[in-house]
């Protein structure tokens, strides 16, 4: 790399005849610090002095941001077999598995102060949501969820509070989760927005009592149009609009009954988990239209498990 840019400061390569005045003027031994140690390079230089290289400044001695490099190869999800790969070809030197695992490790402990740092007392609104990976456990393919805390602080920005690997739901599980947020300085929660995850409507009310628990609508049409043939669901969906656009709890109710009345026959079941889970759907109805828009669907979340899967 040192060699290509003095050819690109030269304007001609090595041994290239040449018009210029100013010309290669043999190499400077230079030790450099490393994460592998120090080692000696060769620095070309010119005639004039003025070669400035930018790989490995001048005066520059430590060579160790390669470790960032290897990091963020490790971070996309690339083996260490990979990046050994990638580092040969890149830089020429080979580093061994056990070098990698080395200087990925050193990553665990930002990790830990991540998971551990400090939340605001209250947050507005929070959003769970799962994303779920295939992972190899044992030579076995898995899936696992990834549950995400998202937090909409009090300034309206998006925060991941946690993530966390869970295996099963439970209000036990949910709990442990809530503990360990407000070990962490979290005092309340004002809306939680979720999915219908087991357990988590009986541990939001042990963890936050005051919390309002709102269903994810959008979750909610998605599981009732599976009953419906895809002939009618566009109907089907803009009747279901009636019911969580409406202007009151009343008047959802009113539209409910309606919209149940008139598919009813076809699709006997559709409907039914509105009616069991209406005290989780109805929180939206005490707010603005404006405030419902941020709370009525986990988008702001699924946005984020988009670009975790990508």
């Amino acid at each position: 790399m040192l060699e290509a840019e003095m050819n690109d400061h030269l304007g001609y390569e090595k041994y290239d005849r040449n018009s210029s005045e100013n010309n290669r003027n043999g190499y400077k031994t230079k030790k450099v610090r490393s994460s592998m140690g120090e080692f000696d390079i060769e620095v070309p230089q010119d005639r004039d002095c003025e070669f400035e290289p930018q790989i490995i400044k001048k005066r520059q001695k430590d060579i160790s941001e390669i470790e960032q490099k290897i990091i963020n190869m490790y971070a996309s999800g690339m083996t260490n077999k990979t990046i050994i790969e990638e580092i040969e070809d890149i830089y020429g030197f080979e580093l061994s598995e056990s070098m990698i695992s080395d200087i990925t490790d050193k990553v665990i402990p930002r990790i830990e102060e991540w998971k551990n740092r400090p939340l605001e007392s209250v947050y507005p609104v929070v959003y769970i949501d799962a994303v779920h990976f295939s992972v190899k456990d044992s030579g076995v393919v898995k899936k696992r969820a990834a549950y995400i805390v998202l937090g909409l602080n009090k300034d309206g920005l998006k925060e991941v509070l946690g993530l966390y690997v869970g295996d099963s739901e439970s209000s036990k599980y949910w709990l442990s989760i809530f503990n360990e947020l407000k070990n962490r300085g979290l005092k309340d929660i004002i809306i939680l927005c979720a999915d219908g995850l087991t357990g988590i409507k009986e541990s939001i009310n042990v963890a936050f009592p005051k919390a309002e628990y709102q269903r994810c609508i959008v979750h909610q049409v998605r599981n009732t149009l599976k009953y419906v043939s895809y002939k009618e669901k566009k109907e089907f969906a803009q009747d279901l609009k009636s019911i969580y656009l409406s202007n009151s709890e009343e008047q959802a109710m009113k539209n409910l009954n309606a919209v149940d009345e008139k598919w009813l026959e076809k699709y006997p079941n559709a409907l039914k988990s509105w009616y069991s889970n209406w005290d989780c759907i109805i929180p939206i109805f005490k707010f603005s239209p404006t405030t419902r828009k941020v709370i009525y669907t986990t988008n702001a979340i699924e946005s984020l498990n988009a670009q975790f899967k990508h």
